[in-house]
This record gives C-alpha cells, sequence and structure tokens, in this order.
C-alpha cells in the first residue's frame, strides 16, 4: 500500500489530516501567502477580504476550509435531498468550471456543480435535481436557475465572490445586487480580489460584516519577481507577427500564451502562426463554449503549441506548465498586466513574461512606463537581431498649446462650430473676387 506523505504546513492552519492530505494530492505542499492568513478565519466562520494576484492560490485559500466544514456536519453525505450550503460566484465560464472541479477533487463525497451561460441550462437543471451541497456560478446564469426554481439559497451558510474586481469589470453589478437580495443575511461571506479598485472596495463594505479579516498579499506578490523573469522588446508594430514567430521557433516553448487586444486579433494572430507551420488556436469571447473548451484542452494536450487569446483568458485560466506569456498587444491597464503574466509562474513555478513595445508609436512606450511604474520594476529594453525596429523609437508628444494656430481647429469647447465655418468660407469666397 502506498503511503501518503505528511501534509505540512496545512495542519497547522487548523485542517485537519484529511483535508491537508487533499491539499497534497493537489499539488499544493506548503500553503502561500494568501492561504495561511485566509484558511484559519474562514474555519473561525469570519467573514475574509482576501486581495492577491492570480496564481497565489486564492482558490484553495476558500475551497480547503468550506469544504473541510461541510464534510463536518454530521449526515451530510447521505442525506436527501441535499441542501446547498456553499455558493460561489465566478466572472468566467473557465473559471467556474475549473473551480468545481478543484472542489470535486478535494472533496469527492461532497456533489458540486457548475452552472454557467453559453450553454443549454437544461443539463444544468437536470444536475441539480436532488440537490448539491456547493454550486459554482456565473451571476447570470445562477438567477436564470432561480428564476426556473432549480435551486433554493435558504439553507445557503456560505457565499464567496472569486475574482470580484473581474465580476464588476464584466458589467455584473446589477446581477450580484439581485444575487444578495436573494441569498440569507446571515451568513459567511468571502471576497476574493486580484485589486481592489473603489467599486470593489464598496461592494466589501456592503457585504461583509465589520469583524471581517483583511488579507492583502499584493505586496509579499511583488517582492518576488524572480519567479516571472520580463522582458521588453523593442519592435515595429507591422513586425510583432514576425518576431513572434521567430522567438517560438527560436526558444522551442512547449506551451506559449499570447495576448492579444480583439476577438480579431486573435483569430489573424493565431492564423498567421498555422500558416507558418506553428500549432496555434484563438481563445476569445465570440467562441462557443465547446470551441474554447476544445482550444485550453489542445494546448494542455500538446495538439497544439500557442494559443492566442484576448483578456477574456487573463483570469481564471489554469494553464499547468505554460513556459511563457507573450503580450502581443499590450494590456489597457496594468491591473491587466499582472492578471496576464500571472498566467505563468504558478504554484512556485519559474515563469517567463514577455511584452512587445511598439517602437513606432508613443502610446505604447507610455502604456509600459505605467506597468513599470505600477510593480516599481523597470525591464530593460531589447531588440532581436533581424527585428529590430527601422523607425526607431517614438517621442512621446507634447502637450499642444492652447494659443497661437491649431490645425484641428483650436481648444476643444472653443472650437469654430459648423456655421462659423461656412460663414469664414463665405468670406474667404467673396474677399478672392
Amino acid at each position: 500500500m502506498t503511503k501518503t506523505a505528511p501534509p505540512g504546513d496545512f495542519r497547522a492552519l487548523g485542517l485537519n489530516d484529511s483535508t491537508a492530505a487533499a491539499a497534497l494530492r493537489a499539488g499544493w505542499a506548503q500553503p502561500s501567502a494568501v492561504q495561511a492568513a485566509a484558511i484559519p478565519a474562514v474555519l473561525q466562520g469570519r467573514d475574509v477580504l482576501g486581495l492577491a494576484p492570480t496564481g497565489t492560490g486564492k482558490t484553495a485559500a476558500f475551497l480547503l476550509p468550506l469544504l473541510q466544514g461541510l464534510l463536518a456536519e454530521p449526515g451530510v453525505l447521505d442525506a436527501r435531498p441535499r441542501r446547498l450550503r456553499a455558493l460561489v460566484l465566478a466572472p468566467t465560464r473557465e473559471l467556474a468550471t475549473q473551480t468545481a472541479e478543484v472542489a470535486a477533487a478535494l472533496a469527492p463525497g461532497l456533489k458540486a456543480v457548475v452552472a454557467v451561460g453559453g450553454l443549454s441550462i437544461n443539463p444544468q437543471m437536470m444536475a441539480l435535481r436532488g440537490g448539491a451541497h456547493l454550486v459554482v456560478a456565473t451571476p447570470g446564469r445562477l438567477l436564470d436557475l432561480l428564476e426556473h426554481n432549480a435551486l433554493t439559497l435558504a439553507d445557503l451558510q456560505c457565499l464567496v465572490l472569486d475574482e470580484a474586481d473581474r465580476l464588476l469589470d464584466l458589467g455584473f453589478a446589477d446581477e450580484l445586487s439581485r444575487v444578495l437580495a436573494a441569498v440569507p443575511a446571515q451568513r459567511q461571506t468571502l471576497l476574493f480580489s486580484a485589486t481592489l479598485p473603489a467599486r470593489v472596495a464598496l461592494l466589501a463594505a456592503r457585504v461583509l460584516r465589520p469583524d471581517l479579516l483583511r488579507v492583502d498579499a499584493r505586496k509579499q506578490a511583488h517582492t518576488t519577481p524572480a519567479l516571472i523573469r520580463q522582458r521588453a522588446i523593442d519592435v515595429d508594430t507591422a513586425q510583432r507577427t514576425p518576431l513572434l514567430r521567430h522567438l517560438i521557433h527560436s526558444e522551442r516553448w512547449a506551451r506559449v500564451l499570447v495576448f492579444v487586444a480583439t476577438q480579431y486579433a486573435a483569430e489573424h494572430v493565431a492564423d498567421k502562426l498555422r500558416q507558418a507551420g506553428i500549432a496555434a488556436a484563438a481563445l476569445h469571447g465570440r467562441q462557443s463554449n465547446q470551441r474554447r473548451a476544445q482550444a485550453l484542452a489542445d494546448l494542455d494536450s500538446g495538439a497544439i503549441n500557442v494559443l492566442v487569446a484576448t483578456d477574456l483568458a487573463a483570469r481564471g485560466i489554469d494553464i499547468a506548465r505554460l513556459d511563457v506569456v507573450i503580450n502581443h498587444d499590450l494590456p489597457r491597464s496594468p491591473d491587466d498586466h499582472v492578471h496576464r503574466i500571472g498566467r505563468t509562474g504558478r504554484a512556485g513555478e519559474s515563469g517567463l513574461a514577455i511584452s512587445f513595445v511598439c517602437a513606432d508609436a508613443a502610446t505604447s512606450e507610455h502604456q509600459f512606463r505605467l506597468i513599470e511604474k505600477r510593480q516599481q520594476q523597470r525591464v530593460p529594453r531589447e531588440q532581436v537581431p533581424g527585428h529590430e525596429p527601422v523607425s526607431g523609437r517614438a517621442a512621446v508628444p507634447a502637450a499642444r498649446p492652447v494659443t497661437g494656430a491649431d490645425p484641428n481647429g483650436g481648444v476643444k469647447g472653443k472650437r469654430p462650430n459648423k456655421k462659423d465655418r461656412l460663414r469664414a468660407a463665405l468670406a474667404a469666397g467673396s474677399a478672392g473676387r
């Protein structure tokens, strides 16, 4: 009989031997900072505001103590119908699916059901027959199920808002309000987020009890950047895809995640890579759930080497052994940069993140400066032989003077309107006669 390795420090946080061993089997040998702080508080029944970048173990921070508490209820596995005790709200189908899969692996005796939009509701309603102990859902689909009386929240004990900033970014504020109105007032609430913008702070103040525990592991994460090595490569805008092809061929990476700005760019860049003999697929929000799942499965199995994605994949996608993240298009904000590069260097492994900084676009340089400022880390610019920018670095444009001639019509708010321009044209015509 094979002996299980000792569960390690998880037992010191209050987890029992069975749960700690399940954590070890899942690949969590030692607690991360957010896990070490949050798990004891969750076990005590306290509300928690957990702040930590992606890849630092937030999912385990709430699942491990939550599942242990569910299993501790007398007769929980035999009771019929099963009573819904815990609800996890996630912003994307992928994150919800992966969270439910992790929960099922950690506690196979409990019934966990995933409920997400973009798929037929009927199989999800069938899965909820006989009840469930845990539901992981996107907000819109959860409300659909409530309207169909497919589940009840009357017995809910714990509500988890996972990736709360992303929930609000994707426009789920109204749905969240409706969910909060439906859940019992007496409950434990766990809110986890990679960032804390004003909207998330207001949400936390609304849903968490005053004696909450605030866990902020963002600074600790920023002090260990060695896990993710960063490179910034100067390149002309039109040469980014040829440079990408060159790097993939020369570096021989097995798994590459490339971020682009639009759905069109995802398909276009993936197509260009395939034309160059590189196995690649696109991943974006317009695709069916089946196509997105297939793209992720193909990357995991090695059927493809490169996934070209929009920011849909910046959170909630756990790609094992991801060699590198490449910003073909720079992210819109420094926060998005954190989420993107957090796809590599996970679970204590090293990772690489490469950003293409367009030498012929001043906005690109400005964007990357903001990223460097946010992470308090300078990334030296480099050039790849054979792909050096021709144009040279574009200067950041100076502010336009507010006096004197202005080719665009003057200061905004004081520009001549259509009638003024017509009068001036008539006057000029009369003077020329």
